[in-house]
């Protein structure tokens, strides 16, 4: 490993947050948009980890919950680089939820956010390399290619035909 290179887990940031009554809907589900919220917090300190400057959000990918968190539970969001480009970091996050009461952890949600590394006038600086050591972090990597490929083809800064590295998955 080079002096500009890094592992996923250097980067890595666990955040927990206690779900409150001003933090939930009328159902006493934690609203999607707070859980976001923190989302982005975790991330941009996992990015900055990574790169040792300031960091913007440049993206958010889909971001689907498969169990809602109730009220008086723990939200645990871990969040680490799953491939760094040129200027930008793609981070991954888990999000789990606890019972503290009844004693189990279950999952919430996936999500990836992109973010750029900025320099002291605000320009996007160049990261750090990712050096994926586990199989989880290796998979990530592969596939954070295709995933950049289609974040630029829906942001209209690629164009669906330069996209090399999804038009191989569909190649007979």
């Amino acid at each position: 490993m080079d002096q500009f290179s890094k592992t996923a887990k250097e980067s890595q940031v666990t955040m927990t947050e206690l779900v409150l009554p001003n933090d939930t809907n009328m159902f006493g589900n934690l609203m999607g948009g707070r859980l976001m919220y923190w989302m982005d917090i975790a991330a941009a300190l996992a990015a900055m980890k990574h790169c040792g400057t300031p960091v913007v959000t440049a993206s958010v990918d889909n971001i689907s919950f498969e169990n809602p968190i109730k009220l008086g539970n723990a939200v645990h969001i871990q969040a680490r680089v799953s491939r760094a480009f040129n200027t930008s970091m793609e981070i991954f996050m888990s999000v789990w939820g606890e019972d503290a009461l009844h004693q189990y952890k279950y999952k919430s949600n996936e999500a990836y956010f992109t973010f750029v590394a900025l320099d002291p006038n605000g320009k996007p600086r160049k990261v750090p390399n990712l050096v994926p050591e586990t199989e989880e972090e290796i998979n990530l990597f592969d596939g954070a290619l295709r995933r950049r490929q289609v974040r630029l083809i829906l942001g209209g800064k690629m164009k669906p035909d330069d996209a090399t590295e999804l038009k191989a998955l569909f190649k007979l």
